[in-house]
């Protein structure tokens, strides 16, 4: 049916067309919705707008409809019985008169996540300020989790996203709370392949410094593996000499390695929950493909890739095989997931830490910076600064309810 076809009786108001506010608001029980059309159904109004919130108990419904067309009745009639059946479940009413729709929301549709642990008032209020501030119009506030963070998501139009982003991004630095901005869209939902670093990210350790342990170097390794998360050396140079520290030892040491391994609190659940969503996952790491294999295999990843060490007669050589994934040779990898999973480049997800991780999150659709080094946070997409990898989840608009019910009704 095309727009000239639709009968008047169901067309959209216009600017200067009348029409009701109707408020409700009280303790919330179940019925109240159909309990407030079911009253208006007499006045044969038509149901423009309908918003509902329900926050510990209490409801506020909104309901925007045309004035009353039945025969016989006037406003004031629809106002009187809308009142006595409020009155009579112990709610308040409110009827405003007024003219149109709401106004046409700007150009530039954001969601803006905030996660605090906890968020405070301040925080709030300086977010908001900053939206403001930029152009943008609040148009709509939900929570998304309130466990392991408390999660807000704010959404906004008439401010450009990635204005909004630059803005906000200095002041959750200075806030101590984390923000996420993507533009809105179904392309949103449609972020299939996710990418994760491994070490300090997946996982709580480094790999080269569990098998320096055992190679009696933990400290030297140590030293230079920060060194390089902070930028300050060559990756490849770096892990060329830290891997020359554990030759001649044993082949052995592989399985006592995965046995320390520690997954981040909330990788399963990331993982799981992806999953369940239809997502693909998938790891890079300038770590050694004698984990994550076995990482792949446990968690049901979809893609691995890392170093490989160097075996000759049952021993560490000190060496590895082939090209090393380094901070080019993530974002490679990231294109090449991507391509295999018939994702667009901008439908991914990058998460990491350290410097070596830069390239891969500024090709992702959102790059997301995980408790990073402060160059990272800086150059990211956005920071998560909590010790909760399934945080993550609220930044792609996953409810924890959403996360629950995955796990609930999982096979």
């Amino acid at each position: 049916m095309s727009a000239s076809q639709i009968p008047p009786a169901t067309a959209v108001p216009g600017e200067d067309d009348p029409t009701l506010l109707v408020k409700i608001f009280g303790k919330d029980r179940p019925g109240i919705t159909a309990g407030l059309f079911d009253t208006l159904a007499a006045y044969d109004v038509r149901v423009v707008d309908i918003e509902q919130v329900v926050t510990r108990g209490r409801i506020v419904l909104c309901a925007l409809v045309t004035p009353p067309t039945a025969a016989g009745v006037t406003e004031g009639d629809l106002r009187a019985t809308v009142h006595s059946w409020a009155d009579s479940l112990r709610l308040q009413a409110e009827i405003i008169s007024g003219r149109g729709d709401n106004r046409p929301r700007g150009l530039g549709r954001s969601h803006v996540t905030v996660l605090g642990h906890p968020l405070t008032a301040r925080s709030t209020a300086a977010i908001a300020a900053r939206i403001t501030g930029t152009g943008g119009n609040i148009d709509r506030i939900f929570r998304l989790a309130k466990y392991p963070v408390t999660a807000v998501e704010f959404e906004v139009s008439g401010a450009e996203t990635s204005n909004l982003r630059t803005a906000l991004a200095t002041e959750a630095a200075a806030l101590g709370v984390d923000v996420a901005v993507v533009s809105s869209g179904l392309q949103r939902r449609a972020q299939r392949l996710v990418v994760m670093d491994v070490d300090s990210t997946l996982i709580q350790d480094e790999v080269i410094e569990l098998f320096a342990a055992h190679a009696g170097c933990e400290a030297e390794v140590a030293e230079v593996t920060a060194r390089a998360m902070r930028g300050e050396l060559d990756f490849e140079q770096s892990l060329h000499a830290r891997v020359a520290l554990l030759a001649g030892m044993d082949e052995s040491v592989v399985e006592k390695v995965r046995a320390e391994v520690r997954l981040t609190p909330g990788a399963r659940t990331l993982i799981r929950t992806l999953k369940r969503l239809g997502y693909q996952v998938g790891v890079v790491s300038g770590g050694f493909t004698q984990v994550t294999d076995d990482l792949k295999e446990r968690l049901g990843l979809d893609f691995a890739s890392a170093n490989t060490l160097e075996v000759v007669d049952g021993k560490l050589t000190g060496r590895v095989v082939g090209d090393v994934v380094d901070r080019a040779g993530k974002a490679r990898l990231l294109r090449g997931f991507a391509a295999e999973a018939g994702v667009p480049l901008s439908q991914t997800v990058a998460i990491g830490d350290g410097a070596n991780d830069l390239d891969m999150l500024n090709a992702a659709g959102l790059g997301v910076a995980f408790n990073a080094k402060p160059v990272v946070r800086r150059a990211a997409h956005t920071a998560v600064n909590v010790p909760f990898l399934d945080t993550v989840l609220y930044l792609l608009g996953i409810t924890r309810e959403e996360v629950v019910a995955a796990e609930t009704h999982a096979d």
